[in-house]
């Protein structure tokens, strides 16, 4: 087969993505907190965006600049831009003091305190929680201990995890500081003797078992509970743990009533998660029969074009060739974040305006009245495509009369009903949560119970959607909820 080479036209149309349009997808599909973040990084790279104005001000200064499509024609020999000249005399008679207090017009300054010895050190300016580690440090240097052991208990307390248990060997701390195998256990159980207690504990028998022997009841039958009938206890097989011991029932219960109080993730107390506040991207007020959608601004910083870029653009200052274009580059990247910030905000109002409108009996009556509802039934309602409706509702959340939901909450499927009508899921889950909450603890009831009830109240459902819904609820199965005492 011979090969040869020809040249043909061809006809094709391709979507392009420019890097505009991916900005603006980008900024769709944020959260708060990461769009508060990319807004702060373009203020600090770019030079032709600030902070401050109010909202009127912005767009219509936004309008103006929007007009400067291009920057002035120069040539090579223009006009640059003449240098500021000033005389010394004029410089010392400024008044830089008043300057400098203007400028530093929020918090201590240098000249707040007069004395070296009334200003704060610099280390109580900082805070930090303290860690697990740091405390199993800050215990182990007031320990009178030999220096090998010392060295050797500091690698022990550098491979506990956060929950308090050690995740190492005593050949992996001996081969790491070099110190005899002997020497590495001796470590280990002086960093077991530590606060808080069970800390360092290779498994949950141990750490528990430290526990009961702090608290002397290692010799108990919680001790021995522990060391020989741990399986037994977390399959809550109290009866043939009775059986073996020769004990009554109640003893064993009694027992593991205690033993249920101690902490199975002791290093928990010292965590270093931060708790993060969920800020509402929207409100949904009632005002008298009506629902009234408001934007939540509160944190964002107002965006706008600073004023000398573009006076310089307009002809208002002379500029050389290479800093126009570098002005107008970073002024139409201004421009196309603005644009794309007011973008996101008015599709977030529109989406919400829209669930509003289909939810509305939820707004008024509760979770029992929440409607099957889908992507597809919001995009064609606003006129747009359901991905775009998917990014907007992701990490998305509203404040409502009824509470702080997410706005992916309010899509549903449907489960249908014994007299034909559909049911949102989530209406079906908070049933089931309600359910199992009016349980008897002692006889909790199964996944097939709950079944029979539901049906008993028009809903058909299967027993293996009940056994998931069960699981996205984080709600144990009947034999692990059973409490007999």
């Amino acid at each position: 087969m011979a090969l040869e080479i020809r040249q043909q036209l061809k006809l094709s149309q391709q979507l392009v993505m420019t890097p505009q349009l991916q900005q603006a997808i980008k900024l769709l599909q944020l959260s708060r907190i990461e769009l508060e973040a990319v807004v702060r990084q373009e203020l600090e790279e770019n030079p032709v965006l600030e902070e401050g104005g109010d909202q009127a001000e912005d767009k219509e200064l936004a309008a103006e600049t929007a007009e400067i499509s291009e920057v002035p024609e120069t040539s090579a020999g223009s006009e640059e831009v003449k240098e500021l000249q000033g005389s010394m005399e004029e410089f010392n008679q400024a008044d830089w003091q008043n300057y400098l207090d203007g400028y530093h017009s929020s918090g201590a300054t240098a000249d707040t305190y007069e004395a070296d010895e009334d200003r704060p050190s610099f280390e109580s300016l900082l805070t930090k929680k303290t860690s697990l580690a740091d405390h199993l440090l800050w215990q182990l240097n007031l320990s009178r201990i030999p220096q090998d052991v010392r060295l050797a208990a500091a690698e022990v307390i550098g491979n506990i995890d956060e929950e308090g248990y050690f995740k190492a060997s005593l050949e992996e701390i001996s081969k790491a500081t070099g110190v005899d195998p002997t020497v590495a256990e001796r470590a280990l159980h002086v960093v077991r003797e530590f606060d808080p207690a069970g800390v360092g504990a290779s498994n949950l028998r141990d750490c528990l078992l430290k526990q009961a022997e702090v608290l002397g009841m290692g010799d108990t039958l919680v001790g021995i509970i522990l060391r020989d009938h741990i399986a037994e206890l977390e399959n809550r097989r109290y009866q043939a743990i009775a059986r073996t011991l020769n004990v009554p029932l109640d003893d064993i219960l009694g027992a593991a009533r205690l033993i249920s109080g101690l902490d199975p993730r002791p290093g928990r107390a010292y965590s270093q998660e931060e708790i993060q506040y969920i800020t509402p991207d929207i409100f949904v007020h009632k005002v008298g029969e009506e629902y009234i959608v408001v934007l939540n601004d509160e944190g964002l910083p107002n965006l706008r074009i600073n004023s000398f870029y573009r006076n310089a653009l307009s002809g208002g200052h002379k500029v050389d060739e290479a800093a126009g274009e570098y002005i107008q580059e970073k002024l139409r990247g201004a421009l196309w974040l603005i644009k794309s910030i007011h973008q996101r905000q008015r599709t977030i109002f529109r989406v919400t305006k829209s669930i509003v409108k289909f939810q509305r009996d939820f707004f008024e009556k509760g979770i029992e009245y929440l409607k099957p509802l889908v992507l597809r039934d919001v995009a064609e309602d606003i006129e747009m495509h359901e991905s775009t409706v998917s990014r907007v509702t992701t990490n998305k959340y509203v404040q409502t009369p009824r509470g702080l939901f997410e706005l992916k909450y309010f899509f549903n499927s449907g489960i249908n009903t014994t007299v034909g009508d559909s049911i949102a899921s989530e209406s079906v889950k908070s049933k089931i949560k309600d359910i199992i909450s009016e349980e008897n603890p002692k006889k909790p009831y199964s996944d097939q119970k709950i079944v029979d009830i539901l049906r008993q109240e028009g809903i058909d459902i299967a027993r293996r959607t009940v056994t998931k819904y069960r699981e996205m609820l984080n709600i144990r199965s009947s034999t692990e909820r059973k409490r007999l005492f």
